[in-house]
């Protein structure tokens, strides 16, 4: 049995497998690829309709328990399909 998370966008509840792990390094968001990074992490489902919900309900720093204004360039630009993965994805 897989794990469920919810995601931080559309609050549905999906397999792990399918949502993306967004964690916060020094302000700004990363994908964390193979969900190994440490600190809290975010899930959100790799659509720009749910980037755009928790952008709108901001919900990345309540996830993420950040006081300060977070950095979504990197994740917007992996979302539009402009930016690489990263942390030794395949």
């Amino acid at each position: 049995m897989e794990p469920v998370r919810t995601c931080v966008g559309c609050r549905m509840r999906a397999p792990r497998s399918a949502l993306l792990r967004v964690v916060s390094q020094n302000g700004v968001l990363i994908v964390d690829e193979r969900a190994v990074l440490p600190g809290r992490g975010a899930w959100l489902h790799p659509t720009q309709e749910c980037m755009e919900a928790a952008l709108r309900r901001r919900a990345f720093g309540r996830a993420l328990r950040v006081s300060t204004a977070v950095d979504t360039q990197t994740i917007e630009k992996r979302l539009n399909g402009y930016g690489n993965k990263v942390n030794g994805s395949k």
